[in-house]
């Protein structure tokens, strides 16, 4: 039997946490959470989770550069992000994708395809 997958929730909204978590539990997933980039950085060096969502838009440090940090550090650079946000305005994907995320998720969030996505990365 396979270890449940580890997956790293970084998104100050309880409403989206809570949907989130709900998702995750479709992949069998254990989430952990942090509301804030820099608790979400900490997080992710101590439990290397197998995937992170990262809300962009977040109190204490954005998302955008707590993807940055988590990409250039050794013990985390390794591990896909995902960027779950509201932002859709032209070009964000593109800056989320060079700022190290490796997916990028419009909210409202489109539960198939998210599950799907979910399923891709953590390989379940």
């Amino acid at each position: 039997m396979t270890s449940r997958k580890v997956l790293l929730l970084v998104e100050d909204n309880e409403d989206n946490r809570r949907l989130i978590r709900g998702i995750a539990e479709e992949v069998d997933a254990t989430v952990i959470e942090a509301d804030n980039g820099a608790d979400g950085v900490r997080m992710a060096r101590s439990a290397s989770p197998d995937l992170i969502l990262m809300d962009l838009s977040l109190p204490v440090m954005d998302g955008w550069e707590a993807t940055a940090r988590l990409k250039r550090d050794p013990l985390t650079q390794g591990i896909p992000v995902i960027a779950i946000t509201a932002h859709a305005m032209d070009g964000d994907r593109e800056k989320a994708l060079a700022a190290g995320c490796d997916e990028f998720v419009t909210k409202p969030i489109q539960v198939g395809a998210f599950v799907q996505l979910l399923e891709r990365f953590l390989e379940v």
